[in-house]
């Protein structure tokens, strides 16, 4: 009995070993495909400067959406369709002005996503805030007739600048609102930036129902530095704002999808996705461009390698993240009324910088049952899979089985130096950083198409 029970370890052991090396060689393939032959790079180029910027409800974004059709097609891939949804239109109009008063010194500022327009410039005092809490606590009707300048800035602490940027991008999003609340007639920010430079950031932010709204813009870090100083030289200093945003009603746009097609459970999923829509500044080259080619390079590397999927391997350009991720939510009510049964789901949102590893929105099981291909993936300098946030877009699929939620995670360093910025352009990715994240991220979908997520797992 015990020789049996010897000789059965030592054949799993064996099969286990034979397992590895074919992972790991076809995991180098992977690699070589996309560090040699990659397709992502160009492709990037061709979205970032024969579209531009694509913020939804624009006429980039219906050109990114054609656009998109036609290179999915052009690879071949089992099926391509869109996914109609109905996205918010805001347009920025002429360019913002923001200066201090009297001499008119001009302060680099764009208009937060949503904002509305000034009706003609708008002069008032500043009163500083250096923090969004400071500002909730200031009395009703203590900013009446002012400008609140919300002077908070990223967490410098912190490694993660993803986490700088969750301690305070709440502020951008509700700070209009609730300094409107406290009586201001306009809403200026320090940009969620690390860097001293010139390059305002926008981003969304919500009005409530219950206030008034008022216009609200990002100062760049460099410019919201000028305006404290002047503010700690003088005691009480007035800007001038002046902007033409306007918001008009929901249009349709479309999600765009394409597939291969699973050889043995064609009806289960493995997602694999980012955003096409991106800010109307700059060109949306990290922020997501890097994501949506990712993601693309995931199913050509597969078919170009000749690597058949045992589960439908899908791969979805995502409208409107940036937002209101109505693109999300769109993508979830198609897979119910089709009835997917979900995998996993992978999500590339934190831009084509050096690859780090992943995070696994699941359980505990799940992640450690994930962490035992790291051995095949530190080669490649992926140091990590463990607990931590999916996706935005994928969220959604959450309710489908409790899938496991895969974020891939580049280095953050640099991230936040472009993030909704005028900088975030082509010629500020690593063509050789991105040919590594689309690797990273084919791999690991390789394994959980060879080796599955058991059901057990996932609850």
């Amino acid at each position: 009995m015990k020789n049996i029970a010897l000789t059965f370890s030592m054949v799993v052991g064996v099969s286990l070993l034979f397992a590895q090396e074919s992972d790991s060689t076809q995991i180098r393939r992977i690699f070589d495909e996309a560090l040699t032959r990659g397709q992502a790079y160009e492709n990037l180029r061709e979205l970032c400067k024969n579209v531009g910027n694509r913020l939804s409800g624009s006429e980039g974004a219906e050109k990114a959406v054609e656009w998109s059709v036609a290179k999915m097609e052009s690879y071949g891939f089992d099926e391509v369709w869109l996914e109609p949804t109905m996205v918010p239109k805001w347009d920025r109009g002429a360019k913002e002005k923001c200066a201090i008063l009297p001499e008119g010194k001009e302060l680099e500022a764009l208009a937060l996503g949503f904002s509305v327009g000034t009706d003609g410039p708008l002069e008032a005092e500043v009163v500083q805030f250096s923090t969004m809490q400071a500002l909730r606590d200031a009395p009703e009707g203590s900013l009446d007739g002012k400008i609140c300048f919300l002077d908070q800035a990223m967490n410098a602490k912190l490694i993660d600048t993803f986490s700088a940027y969750g301690g305070c991008s709440g502020a951008r999003v509700r700070g209009p609102s609730v300094a409107a609340k406290k009586g201001a007639v306009g809403f200026v920010m320090r940009s969620l930036g690390l860097r001293a430079d010139d390059f305002p950031h926008t981003g969304v932010m919500y009005y409530s129902e219950d206030g008034d709204s008022i216009p609200a813009f990002a100062l760049s870090t460099n410019a919201a530095h000028e305006l404290a100083r002047e503010i700690d030289r003088r005691g009480s200093v007035t800007i001038r704002m002046e902007a033409d945003c306007k918001n008009f009603p929901d249009i349709e746009s479309n999600n765009v999808v394409c597939q291969i097609n699973g050889s043995e459970f064609p009806d289960q999923i493995i997602t694999v996705g980012g955003h096409l829509d991106s800010w109307d500044v700059g060109e949306g080259a990290h922020d997501d461009g890097a994501g949506v080619v990712h993601s693309l390079e995931v199913l050509r590397i597969l078919k170009s390698l000749h690597i058949t999927p045992q589960y439908s391997i899908r791969c979805v350009f995502f409208m409107n993240e940036e937002n209101g991720t109505r693109g999300a939510k769109a993508h979830a009510r198609a897979c119910a009324e089709r009835g997917d049964k979900h995998v996993a789901a992978m999500e590339s949102d934190r831009g084509g910088f050096t690859p780090r590893g992943f995070t696994v929105d699941g359980e505990s099981p799940v992640i450690e049952y994930l962490s035992q291909w790291e051995p095949l993936l530190e080669p490649y300098n992926l140091h990590f899979i463990r607990k931590g946030y999916g996706g935005t877009d994928i969220k959604p699929l959450k309710e489908f089985g409790n899938p496991p939620l895969i974020g891939f995670v580049p280095d953050s360093q640099r991230y936040f130096d472009v993030h909704h910025t005028a900088n975030d352009v082509f010629e500020n990715v690593n063509k050789r950083e991105l040919e590594l994240g689309a690797a990273s991220m084919a791999s690991m979908i390789y394994l959980i198409d060879k080796y599955g997520v058991p059901e057990e797992l996932k609850n």
